[in-house]
């Protein structure tokens, strides 16, 4: 056990020093958030992977951004996209009944409640896994699979380090951004997805869990044993959005993790010079 330990910790030091930013993340402003969030991830029993990108100045950060975590139910915003552009194209409907329901009471069980048999049933009408795992190959998402149901994960022996129904914190951040751009869904559907993921109830102790109540945040977690995560988005005050994708890998202070890691983000991405003038209304805050 003891050797076990030792190695986790090495491995988990390797993570955190060893894995450098890319070159989008190195705007001069985010070099202190990016180094005060990784003295937090030093400071916490957990493996952090973070990503953040501001939609309005492009500034974004990666820490650990590259590896590959499992996706858990934040699949369930691909899942919900992929449904989402059939709609687009006339091919299927909101009020579409699948199973003695209808798409729309699916979809909103899936991304509010996280209702795994909900989320089967919607991956079935597409075709199975590999249908949604086409989608995000036909929109030039890497880094993001999916392989499975929800049920065949989680029935499944569970490994952390499977790359199997994995992404990398990146990749989401691109999967974001393409539905926030408006080049993946039709304005109807993009506000739909993007305001029922602003009425999720799961997992309020992480991106929500350290931030104003007034603040708007539009997510989807996930969890595995050991594994806990949160990708969405947060509304600065100004208005601009910042994509954030939060994971968390053993230990157990992952959603303490997620939440101040989320905290620092919005305080730092509201800091930049794009929002200094609001460095004042922050610190009333």
């Amino acid at each position: 056990m003891a050797r076990a330990s030792r190695l986790f910790a090495l491995l988990f030091s390797f993570a955190l020093f060893g894995a450098q930013p890319v070159a989008a993340a190195s705007t001069p402003e985010l070099q202190p958030l990016e180094r005060q969030l990784a003295a937090l991830a030093r400071n916490l029993p957990t493996e952090l992977g973070i990503a953040a990108f501001d939609i309005g100045s492009n500034g974004s950060l990666c820490i650990n951004c590259e590896s590959a975590f499992p996706m858990a139910s934040t699949v369930k915003v691909a899942v919900a996209a992929a449904y989402l552009s059939q709609v687009d194209y006339g091919r299927r409907s909101l009020d579409q009944n699948i199973g003695g329901r209808s798409a729309r009471s699916l979809l909103e069980a899936m991304l509010i409640h996280s209702d795994n048999v909900a989320t089967d049933q919607v991956i079935r009408n597409l075709g199975g896994p590999s249908s949604v795992a086409s989608w995000l190959r036909f929109h030039g998402l890497s880094g993001i699979r999916m392989d499975r149901t929800i049920n065949q994960l989680l029935v499944a022996k569970r490994d952390l380090w499977d790359v199997r129904d994995s992404s990398t914190p990146n990749a989401m951040i691109e999967l974001l951004k393409k539905i926030d751009s408006g080049n993946v869904l039709k304005p109807g559907s993009q506000a739909y997805l993007l305001s029922t993921m602003g009425r999720c109830v799961t997992g309020k102790n992480r991106i929500r869990g350290l931030l104003p109540a007034s603040v708007r945040v539009e997510n989807k977690t996930g969890t595995l044993n050991g594994l806990t995560s949160d990708v969405g988005f947060i509304t600065l005050p100004d208005g601009r959005k910042v994509a954030v994708a939060i994971f968390a890998r053993g230990g157990s202070a992952r959603p303490r993790a997620i939440a101040e890691a989320a905290r620092a983000i919005y305080y730092g991405f509201a800091s930049l010079p794009e929002h200094r003038s609001l460095v004042s209304w922050i610190g009333q805050q």
